[in-house]
């Protein structure tokens, strides 16, 4: 794929040239893979408006036949419509257009044994994001987490007739396609009737705020044989709708930007402009009672003073059973002092212990080249976490030397707090921390300037929302102050 990835990009700075940025061309490549791998898998398109039909195209018969074809797409029923919709082609030189078919079709996409377009895609958004491209890593959540958290999850819809599983935030669909190969591996692709077809369409539903994610999110589901629901639009601000949901798996943005306001949403308890701790209290909102979720927050989420009011309502309705802290660079190269976590839930019974696994003290931070994460980073977390997706197994405390020469972390890192003490921190995870960093009397292996720069940014960023909130207070007090009393008259 890397090879592959840097023809593909090499061909980015030729086409910048006429008129194309990298968002455009990344588009574009997301609408030629898709032709060309639904010919290897023998999928159905409209008459002319396949892989073959445009390969034997040239000159300008081929920039105003991909015209053509991406709008007879566009004009398709169901799916194939969605996905195409409002697609345009950003080719004006029939040469440059004809040189990227060329390298597409010289590969059997089918055949790499990975997921391919969503491979294809974020190596182009790392090949953007290296290069300074802001909102390359965005829609970025790194495969080997996913797939882990898949496994802890078990989303499997053949528990039950009704079983949905929902990403609010599926960017490219990295969870549901996930979810959706781990069935697939349960199973050994052998689904009962009436499952496979329920899988087909009323299994995986996602939103997102962009359009261009989302349409890759679909046609990733789309070429595994699955039709998705995913709706456009900010599941934050948008009035949520009735749909509920046996699990949630998903990775808000990380950020404030677009965060200036609290959403006008009479189901949120808390009032915040933090658009991480919205998204848990939506999530709380569209989860079946009994149903689980998994969500990936950053560190201030975890000890910001508006974060304690929001877990405050999620210990009391949900058990939050685990959370995991993830690596140091963990989003490398996109977001690399970004410092995360994954918090584990279940809706329906309150909290009574919460067990926390640090993987990330004393762990080398994750670089892409010399110390890229893997799956080995979660190893010994999924052993941990145990088979029962609940995270009702059988749970016992690691000491010093427990985990196996193969981990990559181990030893005494999980731990459970009763959840008095989770009320004695003011419901503040952050604050339990119980591993000695070595690497701070070690001056050879200070953190990274980048991430020292990102973890004073988030806490600058805490200090100013906790100050717009006493602010606030203080307006509201002042306003009471002067108002007029009842009956009275100016």
């Amino acid at each position: 794929m890397s090879d592959v990835v840097g023809k593909l990009w090499g061909f980015c700075h030729t086409l910048r040239h006429d008129g194309i940025d990298y968002g455009d061309y990344i588009e574009q490549i997301t609408y030629l893979l898709f032709l060309k791998m639904a010919d290897e898998r023998k999928i159905d398109l409209p008459k002319d408006c396949d892989w073959p039909a445009l390969v034997k195209l040239t000159g300008t018969d081929l920039t105003d036949g991909y015209v053509d074809i991406l709008r007879k797409l566009g004009k398709s029923e169901g799916m194939l419509g969605a996905i195409f919709a409002g697609g345009q082609s950003r080719f004006n030189n029939p040469v440059n257009l004809k040189q990227v078919i060329d390298v597409i079709d010289q590969t059997e996409w089918t055949g790499l044994g990975v997921d391919v377009k969503a491979a294809a895609y974020e190596g182009l958004l790392e090949k953007a994001a290296s290069e300074g491209k802001k909102g390359a890593g965005q829609y970025f959540t790194p495969r080997v987490l996913i797939q882990s958290i898949v496994r802890c999850m078990k989303p499997d819809p053949r528990a039950n007739s009704q079983f949905t599983i929902n990403d609010p935030a599926c960017g490219t669909g990295g969870f549901l396609v996930a979810a959706y190969e781990w069935l697939i591996a349960e199973s050994k692709g052998a689904l009962d009737r009436d499952v496979a077809r329920r899988v087909k369409n009323k299994t995986y539903f996602g939103c997102d705020l962009v359009a261009r994610p989302r349409r890759l999110a679909m046609m990733n589901l789309y070429l595994h044989g699955i039709e998705p629901v995913i709706n456009l639009g900010d599941s934050i601000y948008d009035p949520p709708s009735s749909d509920r949901f046996d699990c949630i798996l998903t990775n808000p943005p990380f950020g404030t930007k677009g965060a200036n306001q609290a959403p006008n949403r009479e189901d949120f308890v808390v009032e915040t402009s933090n658009k991480q701790l919205n998204l848990v209290q939506h999530c709380l909102t569209i989860l079946k009672p009994g149903g689980r979720a998994a969500i990936v927050l950053p560190d201030n989420c975890l000890f910001a003073d508006q974060a304690g009011e929001v877990f405050k309502i999620l210990t009391e309705d949900c058990s939050l059973h685990t959370v995991l802290r993830l690596p140091r660079g963990t989003f490398t190269p996109y977001s690399q002092g970004v410092k995360a976590n994954v918090i584990f839930l279940t809706k329906g019974s309150p909290t009574e212990n919460v067990w926390i696994y640090d993987a990330r003290t004393n762990v080398p931070g994750i670089t892409k080249k010399d110390r890229p994460l893997s799956a080995q980073h979660f190893a010994h977390f999924d052993k941990c976490y145990g088979a029962d997706s609940n995270g009702r197994s059988k749970r016992i405390e690691t000491k010093e030397g427990d985990a196996s020469k193969d981990d990559n972390v181990g030893g005494d890192r999980w731990r459970k707090f009763h959840i008095s003490e989770v009320k004695e921190r003011e419901f503040k995870l952050d604050g339990f921390k119980w591993l000695k960093e070595d690497s701070l009397e070690d001056s050879d292996d200070i953190p990274e300037p980048e991430e020292l720069v990102t973890e004073a940014i988030a806490e600058l960023e805490g200090a100013v929302e906790e100050l717009n909130a006493v602010l606030s207070l203080l307006d509201q007090e002042n306003g009471s102050a002067t108002a007029p009393s009842k009956g009275s008259s100016k």
